[in-house]
């Protein structure tokens, strides 16, 4: 007998809500600073990342898991506090970078 198990639940990041926090709206201008000086400085350390993993693939013909790690987590971190940062969601994200699983899902259109 087999086992089948079932996926995680998963939630979209961008959905639409149709209530609003106008006391929220304030409170994410500073939010939005802080996040915008994080990922910043987390963007120009995976920038530098890819310049030297260009170089490891170069010299050594393949790549270091750490640089690409590096790099996907700037990348989850961005779309993570993407709904917030657009407005599109009240759920405030946390500043500085967690673990996020970003994944593609096909999509079959009959």
């Amino acid at each position: 007998m087999t086992e089948e198990t079932t996926p995680a639940p998963t939630t979209q990041l961008f959905t639409y809500v149709h209530d609003a926090s106008r006391l929220e709206l304030l409170i994410r201008i500073v939010y939005w600073i802080l996040i915008g000086i994080v990922a910043c400085i987390y963007g120009i350390l995976a920038t530098i990342c890819l310049i030297v993993q260009w170089f490891v693939i170069l010299i050594f013909g393949r790549r270091h898991q750490g640089l690409s790690d590096f790099a996907k987590g700037y990348l989850e971190y961005i779309v993570h506090v993407m709904a917030y940062t657009y407005i599109m969601s009240d759920k405030r994200p946390n500043i500085l970078p967690v673990s996020v699983r970003i994944f593609e899902e096909e999509v079959q259109i009959p």
